[in-house]
């Protein structure tokens, strides 16, 4: 079967979030999607299969990490899309059923992919003992995610404090449900970004994700309440960096991103 290794949040490839994707005829069992995702080792492989027309979605979607199974990924959507839609396999909007209800992309004519997800709420709470020590850096303020996320977001003092990050995982990974989103204001407005985040989930096998889509339905809400205004850009990652164009719609938030394949090869197993 063809698989195919994605760039998300990128306009070029070895950029953005890399993401594994196999278009299906159904789902084999999971014990087989694991080993595959494990197998691809990026943040999350993607798995779909086309539904029957007439219903709420026109294709099944699932991801999954090298370890387990996640209820929301915004950058291997993205790559999915990219591939429906550069392989002729689909045009327009395109709907997907998964774990956290269903989400649609709708592709432009300069070949950006825009995603509407559910925005996520944002809880304050004290930051769990240890959070400080082990990212390293001053805590402005922590808010908890949605359910589909499971993060803390954690507002540092600046773009040169998120950029220095270097934190232990092993701690990190004992203080939420998935990870830690680390953001704060841009340094520089001018330069193209409102906002710089990076995200660390070593609870789920992710050390340092590139580029997150779901982790951005946190920090437009976030960002917006903040700067007054509903459609920002985020600048997300450490060593690998890639672009998220962000709109607040009330419970939804738009995500608009670039994606470019650069492996596309066969799965032999």
């Amino acid at each position: 079967m063809r698989i195919r290794i994605v760039d998300a949040f990128a306009d070029r490839p070895f950029s953005g979030n890399p993401a594994g994707v196999l278009l299906l005829d159904a789902f084999p069992d999971d014990s087989w999607l694991l080993r595959v995702a494990a197998e691809v080792n990026h943040s999350e492989t993607a798995f779909a299969h086309p539904l029957p027309p007439g219903g709420e979605a026109d294709w099944a979607l699932r991801w999954f990490t090298p370890v387990t199974e996640v209820d929301m990924c915004g950058h291997a959507t993205l790559a999915t899309a990219h591939v429906l839609h550069t392989t002729g396999r689909a045009t327009g909007t395109v709907r997907f059923a998964a774990r956290c209800g269903v989400l649609t992309t709708t592709a432009a004519e300069d070949g950006s992919v825009t995603m509407d997800f559910p925005t996520s709420t944002l809880t304050p709470v004290a930051a769990p003992a240890g959070l400080a020590e082990a990212l390293g850096t001053e805590l402005v303020s922590v808010h908890d995610t949605a359910a589909h996320i499971g993060d803390l977001l954690v507002e540092v003092r600046d773009e040169a404090a998120v950029r220095g990050l270097a934190p232990d995982l092993a701690v990190l990974a004992g203080l939420s449900e998935r990870g830690v989103i680390a953001t704060a204001r841009a340094a520089d407005p001018a330069a193209g970004h409102d906002f710089v985040s990076r995200c660390f989930f070593p609870r789920v096998g992710i050390d340092e994700d590139p580029v997150t889509g779901s982790a951005h339905t946190a920090l437009a809400p976030f960002w917006s309440a903040r700067l007054g205004r509903d459609d920002l850009t985020g600048l997300q990652g450490g060593a690998r960096t890639g672009v998220v164009r962000t709109a607040l719609r009330g419970d939804r938030t738009l995500l608009t991103g670039r994606a470019v394949t650069v492996i596309d090869g066969e799965l032999h197993a």
